[in-house]
């Protein structure tokens, strides 16, 4: 799926979402004037008890996730209480209102008391979420508020990879529409907890109902660009974009602009579109979100170094910026550190297990030879999934994107299936294609594979995938073509892909 409405970063299968309430520049030119001049001439919930539960530390819930994982592993008879004891691990403290206020004392000035989304991105979320705790007990019918609380949980489970805190924000929007019904600060909310499920037809409807509500939310426009570029209507997420682009250009709008422009294969207006919201970035979360997305354009695109020296900026910003470590860890491996990019995915999976770099860390850990730690990642995104259904997350594509390579290739296809069925997008075309290669259904694949390839988004697996199918095929000329674009453009995509490719390649020369 596309890196704009998940949970990592782009490449990985994951996605992640810039923050939509970031605060914007009053007087930043539109992403679309920025567009115009890119194609003229170049110029030389309820209120908690008082003493509620401690939160699991990072370290619980990741040495929760591997015991885990070690169960399903063996699929031993203790897999239930080993599944209560994770529930316990990710969830302790998991009520509408956590903490026991002392926390709340603790926080810093002038966000103690933010009840509104652009205050609510600028800074710590941790710290934001325990101020709007300590401000629903002190004022439960605020319902602004509860709206805030709610988009921070969603905001938090982007980062932190636990999905428990879907409910705890589906809550706090009930709250808030309780207390106000059809205010569209709740109803931009559940747009962006419902893309966070990836039920994005639900996204759409409630994002559809805030702007009924509020033409000018920033939040609800951005989530129905996520939404119709997640159900593969891209015609009509450029609409959308160009819309919200009017209405609120900034950063959050400035990202998906870009980025719809990269799936029609207009990299150079996305990458001139990203610059410019670097330079309209008000903040320290706006700086790493964006030089991390124009890091994984310019990694994309087979620029190492320039991606690298944007991670360092995203990173002076925000040294706990995750994308942005992940995506300097993938640059790395691409440009032929693999030792530091081990060491670097390694901080990211100990800090947030999700599947897109504990299967990147597996490939690494698999490319070296350390077949048994590549495997103990494999089942970590086992184990991942498992609790992310039970949080209410549709995982069908994550799912079928690690299995065909690193499980059961029967699940990747009924899992492939199963999202192709819900939308019809270049991430999903891929997947069902490889899904369906892997259970030796080249020909079936065939169709897909070219699909997800035709609006003209060049990713270098898609390639590698449309290669290897196209050769297994017969179609050894167009198998030549596609391998060795996947090459050019990306030379170092995957440490397991690469290598195939060029294998793939070499085969094919020796046949001619």
């Amino acid at each position: 799926m596309s890196p704009r409405t998940d949970d990592s970063t782009r490449g990985s299968g994951q996605e992640a979402t810039p923050p939509a309430g970031a605060p914007t520049a009053s007087e930043a030119r539109s992403a679309s004037e920025v567009r115009a001049a890119s194609e003229a001439p170049a110029a030389s919930e309820g209120p908690a008890a008082a003493q509620a539960p401690r939160a699991a530390s990072t370290a619980e819930r990741v040495d929760a996730l591997r015991r885990f994982a070690a169960v399903r592993r063996g699929r031993g008879p203790h897999l239930t209480s080993c599944a209560v004891l994770l529930a316990v691990a990710m969830t302790a403290g998991a009520v509408a209102v956590g903490g026991d206020g002392r926390d709340a004392a603790r926080a810093v000035p002038g966000v103690s008391r933010a009840v509104d989304a652009d205050v609510l991105v600028r800074g710590d979320l941790d710290t934001a979420i325990r101020s709007l705790q300590a401000h629903v007990r002190e004022q439960p019918r605020d319902f602004g508020a509860w709206a805030t609380l709610g988009t921070a949980q969603v905001e938090r489970a982007r980062t932190d990879g636990d999905p428990s805190r879907y409910a705890r924000a589906e809550r706090a929007f009930a709250r808030s529409l309780a207390l106000r019904p059809g205010n569209d600060r709740a109803l931009a909310g559940q747009a962006a907890l419902a893309a966070a499920r990836h039920d994005f037809a639900a996204a759409l409807d409630h994002a559809d109902r805030a702007l009924e509500r509020n033409p000018y939310s920033e939040r609800a426009l951005c989530s129905r660009i996520d939404a119709l570029v997640e159900l593969g209507r891209y015609e009509e997420a450029a609409k959308a974009a160009t819309v919200a682009d009017r209405r609120r250009p900034g950063v959050p709008v400035f990202t998906r602009y870009a980025y719809v422009r990269e799936l029609r294969g207009d990299v150079r207006t996305a990458r001139r579109v990203l610059h410019q919201a670097l330079g309209t970035a008000a903040g320290p979360a706006d700086v790493a979100y964006v030089a991390t997305a124009l890091g994984n354009l310019e990694r994309g695109q087979g620029r190492y170094g320039i991606a690298l020296r944007h991670y360092a900026r995203a990173l002076a910003a925000d040294d706990a910026h995750l994308p942005a470590l992940e995506g300097r860890a993938r640059a790395q491996a691409s440009a032929g550190d693999r030792a530091g990019a081990i060491t670097t995915l390694e901080q990211v999976v100990a800090r947030s297990p999700l599947p897109g770099p504990l299967v990147a860390l597996g490939e690494l850990y698999e490319d070296r030879g350390e077949r048994a730690k590549a495997r103990e990642q494999y089942a970590l995104v086992d184990a991942w999934t498992a609790l992310a259904r039970a949080g209410g997350v549709d995982v069908d594509l994550d799912t079928a994107l690690a299995a065909a390579d690193h499980g059961d290739p029967a699940e990747a296809l009924r899992a492939a299936r199963a999202e192709w069925d819900r939308r019809r997008t270049v991430h999903t075309a891929d997947a069902l294609a490889w899904a369906l290669h892997r259970a030796g259904r080249s020909a079936e694949a065939l169709p897909y594979a070219r699909r997800a390839t035709a609006t003209g988004y060049r990713d270098a697996a898609f390639l590698h995938h449309r290669g290897i199918i196209e050769k297994a095929t017969g179609h050894d000329r167009a198998a030549r073509a596609s391998l060795t674009a996947a090459l050019e453009l990306d030379p170092g995509f995957s440490p397991l892909g690469a290598r195939a490719a060029r294998a793939a390649l070499k085969d094919l020369e020796a046949a001619r």
